[in-house]
This record gives C-alpha cells, sequence and structure tokens, in this order.
C-alpha cells in the first residue's frame, strides 16, 4: 500500500498514539492505517480530509468483555442493540462471552449458531470466547480451531444452569487441555465455600449484599488459579477484578513469571459501595462493587501494571429482573456505551492522560485476545478510531443510551468526555448519536480482519 492509494486522512492537534499524544495526520487506504504523519503533511490526491481540530483522536477501543445474550435471551441485549451502544461509546471491537445465550458457547454447533445472529447485526467488529464446563473438555480444541479466542469458565454457580462451574479437579482438567493447544483460560474467581459461609440476607440493604461476597472469596480463587497456573504454565486471565486485597498475590505471580494478566471494569473503578442506595439494584455485580480505599487501591493496581486492562463486563437484564432485592436481583451492570466517559472522569481527576486510558481500553484488551491489527493509531492497523472531546461533560440519561434496557449504575451522574464520532476501518459507524447501518464483521481467532 503507498500514499497514492490513500482516500481519506484524519487531522487532529490531538492523537494518541503508542509513542504519546501529538498533533498528526492518520492516512488510511483500503480501511487500513497507511501512514500517520505530521499534522501538516501533504494532502494525497483526491483524499477527504477530516480535521477534528482540538478533539482527541483516539484508537477504538476494544471490549473482551460483554455479555450480549443472543440468541435465546435477546430481551435481555442483543447483537444489533449491544453493538449501536458500544459504537456510540467508542468500541469498536467487542467480544462476546459464552453465556448467557441460549445456546451457550460450549461446542463448535453453538458457535456457528451465534455467528449465524450476530453476522446481520454487527455494527462493530465482533468475536466471540468459547465455555469450559464440566462436560465439555473434549470440545475445547475443536472450538479454538474454530476460531474463539479463549474460554471462559466459573468458579462459582454462574446464575444460570446451562453454564455450570468447574470444581478444582476439572479446572485443572479444563486449564491442562487449553494449555496443550496454547489456548487462554479466563476465568470468573470467587471461591464457592467462602461464598456459601458467607452471611446470606434478603432485601434491599446493599450492605448485607457485599457482606455475602467477601473479598475472602475472590482471594482464595485467585490464589488457586495462580497455583494451577504456574504448576501447568499455562495462560489465564482473571476477569473483572474486585479485590484489591489480591493484587500482592497477582503482582507476585507476575514476578515469578506466571502467565497470568487481569483486568478490572468501570464500576469498580468509578462507583462505590458507600453511594448505593439500599433497594438499587442496578449496582448489583458478582463480585461486588466495593469501599472507596479498595477502589483507590485499584487505581493504583492499574498505575503499576497489575492490572492490565480496563473492560465493560456489559451485563444486562430486563427491567423486572432489577428487583428492589438485591439477593435476588439480576446481578450485572450495563455500561457498554458509558465505559469511556466514565473511567476519562476518574482517570482525569486522579492525575491520568488519554494515553493511559487508551492503553487500558485499547492496547491492552486487543493484546490479551491476540487482535494484532486492533488497538493502536500505527501504521498496519485498522483504521478504527474514536474521536472524544476530552472536556466536554453531558449527564447520563437512560433514555439516550442505545441498550435494549434502559437500565444503568451510571443514570444522573455528569461525565467528562463526550464521544463525537467513531469510525471502524475508515467508515464513520456513529456520529453525535447517529448511527450508521451494521458493517461490522465477524472476527475468529488470530484473524482480525
Amino acid at each position: 500500500m503507498s500514499g497514492t492509494d490513500v482516500k481519506l486522512v484524519l487531522r487532529s492537534t490531538r492523537v494518541v498514539t503508542p509513542g504519546g499524544t501529538r498533533p498528526a495526520a492518520v492516512h488510511v487506504a483500503g480501511g487500513t492505517i497507511d501512514a500517520v504523519l505530521p499534522y501538516d503533511a501533504e494532502v494525497p490526491d483526491g483524499a477527504r480530509v477530516e480535521d477534528f481540530g482540538d478533539d482527541v483522536l483516539l484508537p477504538g477501543l476494544v471490549d473482551t468483555h460483554v455479555h450480549v445474550n443472543d440468541p435465546g435471551r435477546t430481551e435481555w441485549e442483543g447483537f444489533y442493540t449491544a453493538t449501536r451502544a458500544a459504537a456510540a461509546g467508542g468500541i469498536t471491537t467487542l467480544l462476546d462471552m459464552p453465556l448467557n445465550s441460549l445456546p451457550p458457547t460450549t461446542t463448535v454447533e453453538h458457535l456457528r449458531i451465534k455467528q449465524r445472529v450476530a453476522a446481520p447485526k454487527a455494527h462493530i467488529d465482533t468475536g466471540f470466547w468459547g465455555g469450559a464446563i464440566p462436560s465439555n473438555v473434549k470440545d475445547l480444541r475443536p472450538l479454538y480451531e474454530a476460531g474463539v479466542f479463549g474460554f471462559k469458565c466459573f468458579l462459582s454457580p454462574s446464575g444460570v444452569e446451562e453454564f455450570p462451574e468447574l470444581d478444582q479437579e476439572q479446572l485443572a482438567r479444563s486449564m491442562a487441555e487449553i494449555a496443550g493447544f496454547g489456548g487462554l483460560l479466563i476465568v470468573h474467581a470467587e471461591d464457592p465455600h467462602h461464598l456459601a459461609s458467607a452471611p446470606q440476607r434478603s432485601g434491599p440493604a446493599y450492605a448485607d449484599f457485599l457482606a455475602s461476597r467477601p473479598r475472602d472469596a475472590e482471594n482464595t480463587a485467585i490464589e488457586g488459579l495462580i497455583a494451577h497456573a504456574e504448576r501447568l504454565n499455562a495462560r489465564v486471565h482473571v476477569l473483572h477484578l474486585s479485590s484489591s486485597d489480591a493484587l500482592p498475590l497477582i503482582a507476585a505471580a507476575k514476578r515469578r513469571g506466571v502467565r497470568v494478566t487481569v483486568e478490572s471494569c468501570p464500576h469498580f473503578l468509578t462507583l462505590t459501595a458507600e453511594e448505593v442506595p439500599d433497594g438499587a439494584t442496578e449496582f448489583k455485580c458478582c463480585p461486588p462493587i466495593r469501599e472507596a480505599a479498595n477502589q483507590d487501591a485499584l487505581w493504583q493496581g492499574l498505575a503499576d501494571g497489575t492490572i492490565d486492562c480496563i473492560v465493560s463486563d456489559h451485563s444486562p437484564c430486563t427491567t423486572d429482573l432489577k428487583t428492589p432485592d438485591f439477593a435476588s436481583a439480576w446481578g450485572g451492570i450495563s455500561s457498554l456505551q458509558l465505559g469511556l466517559p466514565a473511567i476519562w472522569t476518574e482517570a482525569r481527576r486522579r492525575g491520568h492522560s488519554l494515553d493511559d486510558v487508551a492503553r487500558w481500553m485499547s492496547a491492552a484488551p486487543a493484546a490479551l485476545a491476540g487482535l494484532t491489527a486492533k488497538g493502536a493509531i500505527e501504521a498496519g492497523r485498522d483504521a478504527d478510531f474514536a474521536v472524544l472531546s476530552p472536556d466536554a461533560t453531558f449527564t447520563v440519561d437512560p433514555a439516550e443510551l442505545f441498550h435494549r434496557n434502559q437500565v444503568t449504575a451510571y443514570a444522573g451522574r455528569t461525565l467528562h468526555g463526550v464521544v463525537r464520532s467513531t469510525w471502524l476501518r475508515g467508515v464513520r459507524i456513529a456520529a453525535e448519536g447517529t448511527l450508521a447501518e451494521p458493517v461490522g464483521r465477524l472476527l475468529e481467532r488470530n484473524t482480525s480482519r
């Protein structure tokens, strides 16, 4: 590819690149970044120029933790609505979790069903995780060869009967199988014994719910996961880290060379237990939102690299399932459209930059999944971008969200950072709240185009 093929030039005084933020002109040809040049570089003949002024040009976000629930529980979400919300929020790639759809992504046949459903509905590029459950060790390699990016398992009940958890023996068996073909195991790490022994009270009090999901449940599960991974030389990833107490365990494992990575989520990094009103089950998730001091430690874990990335864990449901009883309400936070401004609002308050945010929310998730064409503004990558006005603010109105069910823990919050437009392979797919027709592609492992 050469400059003569360039049909689009995107310019900004603030382009976030792997080498830092600088004025630049990004030349796009055939849906790919051809070159990142000085802002005032010569424009190739016939190329269209889009100049964003002082708005920031970010690499499109990569969200590797999204529950789309399609097919089977499409009234909870769906590929059309989820990917619209993602596009509106600056996300250009997502990976769908193997539950809570019916069927779950636990066999190649089930994967193909999901792909057929997603193909005509995806506004952004979409890939799939497989699931590891007690009965499907034989299906793991075929799923991997069919293109899933890795495998999710639970160590405690998932909340849906078709996706049972693994006990320690089953975890070791699945991990050994996955390690044998070089795959990645991503883990919901809460220990069922600690959960079973914690006080269980129904009702609207958030304090009671928080007590029912103690930090020890996460800490013990992560400690055991690390031990298995070290013994088997397996690659593992801790999902939605909530307990900051586990950070020293993880940091020590990384220093020893254990192949473990970690994510956290906007709700753990921007919301605190102290501010959750009783009965407000839109804040319920598992593991739970914890105290402000815990949040401070999670941010320190991000700053020092113990936590690798930030992803949404978007886990929506119908409004009737968010009953005022924390014990019985569905656990999940809807945040797909709001993750970037939520994180940027808190990151800027704590002295972090948009370079940091792009690393946590684009480069690191892309690297986790092996999406080598995603995650950075540099030559050879897909021309995926989010254009952000970082100083502009807005107040979250659930009615303006593109999620199927407008339930969100962020309702009424004023956030910094307005996503002005989103671009997928050089095509503008969202602009000022208006969405184009679906042009997303289905992604498979090691083939991100």
